[in-house]
Parts: structure tokens; sequence; C-alpha cells
């Protein structure tokens, strides 16, 4: 059977938050087996939010929780960094409201989570696996899920600038791919939007040491670390929002330029209807092909 996994040790890190610009110190510590992943403001006498659907908040430009008042914001790289390394459970400890951006993507958090070291729990791991389809559209925006034996995501992608236009990215998370193609890669945005976006009280952490910059004439801050960097980072986002689950989902996600709102939109249905799915644990020769939740991919893989 496989089992629930946490980190070994507890490990820390320091940066600004990307849109509050405010410095903040985190910490992530072992939790016992069915804790999930749970996120502790100890700058407020250590009040705790759970990640899951249940919390979410403003999804705009980031993925924020909060709960009885309390904000926890920009929670998808770590989250989406656990879910491809298979940690199910930690505590998150952070003495501001918005994690670190750190360099825009969830390598350094999976670098970190990796230098604790993963360990095994004596719980089997509940998987959601979805029954019946799920599709969502807005305008020209879609997102669905549908039964699959394992945890794969298509992505579109269709931004204006011409470094981007159409872009997509298919990818079984499986059997180490979330390290080998999604965490590397970086959030982005434009020299055009930044005076908007910063009067709008976001973006104030930005930089081009944490996210990459694009101009009329390409990027500013180069080169890309994949051709196709930009969709990547949103499959990396996908995988954070749908963390939310609070249980890890075989299901094949396929998503047209959706965005966190759409993800989250897509978690708090799946939530809402529980005849969509089924818990489910599964047995340990299964566990390469059915997801990317395997501690030998943490281990094995390389960036």
């Amino acid at each position: 059977m496989i089992q629930e996994q946490t980190i070994r040790s507890a490990v820390a890190c320091s940066g600004v938050g990307l849109h509050s610009g405010a410095p903040v110190c985190l910490q992530i510590l072992p939790a016992p087996p069915g804790t999930g992943i749970v996120f502790r403001r100890i700058d407020l006498d250590d009040f705790e939010i759970e990640a899951n659907g249940r919390n979410v908040a403003r999804v705009s430009y980031a993925t924020s929780l909060m709960k009885k008042g309390v904000l926890i914001s920009t929670t998808e790289h770590l989250l989406s960094a656990f879910t491809g390394l298979g940690v199910d459970n930690a505590i998150v400890e952070l003495d501001n409201l918005e994690l670190p951006i750190l360099d825009g993507s969830a390598l350094p958090f999976v670098e970190l989570i990796q230098k604790a070291g993963i360990r095994k729990q004596r719980r089997p791991r509940r998987y959601m696996k979805m029954l019946r389809e799920v599709e969502m559209r807005e305008g020209n925006k879609f997102i669905s899920v549908y039964p699959a034996g394992s945890y794969s995501v298509s992505y579109s992608i269709n931004f204006p600038h011409p470094l981007i236009g159409k872009e997509t990215f298919q990818v079984e998370l499986s059997n180490g791919s979330y390290l080998k193609k999604i965490a590397a890669a970086r959030t982005f945005g434009s020299r055009e939007d930044e005076k908007t976006m910063r009067n709008m009280g976001l973006i104030r952490g930005a930089s081009s040491e944490n996210c990459i910059v694009l101009t009329r004439e390409g990027v500013e801050n180069g080169p890309l670390r994949f051709p196709d960097e930009f969709v990547r980072h949103k499959v990396l986002d996908l995988v954070g929002d749908l963390a939310l689950l609070g249980k890890p989902i075989l299901g094949k996600i396929v998503a047209d330029r959706a965005g966190h709102a759409m993800h989250t939109a897509l978690v708090s249905r799946i939530l809402r209807d529980q005849t969509l799915w089924e818990e489910v644990t599964l047995p340990e020769e299964d566990h390469d092909t059915a997801s990317s939740h395997t501690s030998q991919a943490a281990a094995g893989s390389t960036l």
C-alpha cells in the first residue's frame, strides 16, 4: 500500500512576497499522518489555516487562503512543490501574510524539501479518483477533469506577446516528470503592465531576480529555462491550486487560458459534489503509474 509522507527535519528560508513586497521567514516542519498541509502564522499567535478548498480567498493574480479574517497569500508554488515531491503532511510556519517568491518557480522549495528529506509514514495515502467528467467554461476560458488512472495535465495559453502566443504543454505527472519538466518554470510579467499592476497594489516585490520580465522586444532577463517556460509555469500553478483538494487526484486535467480563479473554481466544484469521485488507496506496484507522489521520484530525479 502506498503510504503518506512528510519531511524528515525542519528547514527554513526567507525572502519577499511577490505582491506585498514584505519580508518573510518561512519554516517547514514535519507533521503527523492525516495532518495535510497546514499554514501557521507565527506572527499572529500561531494561527493555523489548512490548505484546502474551504479556505480559498482571493484568487486573481495569486491563490490566497483565509480563515477568520487571517490571510495567507501566494501559496501555489510551495503547494505545487509538495505535490510534485509527494509530501502529504507538513506544517508551514511564516511570520507575514505572503510566502516568499524566491526565484519565481517551485525549484527553491523543491530543493528545500529535498534538503530536509522525505519520510514514509504508517498511513495509506488516500487518492481522489475521478468517476465523472467536470467541464467549466467562462468566455474563451476552459478547464475540465476526466476520469483516469493517473494524474496528467494538458494546458494551453494564448498571450498577445509575440514571444508567447499560443503554447500547449502536456505532462504525465509521474516518474519524476514534475521535477524535470515543471518545477523550474518561473512566473512572468510585462514591463508594459508593471505600472498598472503596482498602482493596484500588486507585484511590489517583483524584480528581474524572481520573474521573467517581458518587453516588446523579447525577454529582458533571459535566457528562458525552457522554450515554452510560460505554459509550463501555468501547469506549475495548476498543480499547486489543485493541491487544495486535500488529496492527490487521479484524473486528466485539460485547461485553456484558465488561471487561478478557474483552477480554484474547479476545486470547489469537485469538493461540492462527492458523487464525482471516490476515495481510494493504491497498491505499491501501481506507484509509478498512478501519480507523481513517490519518494523514488523525489530522490531519483534531477533538474
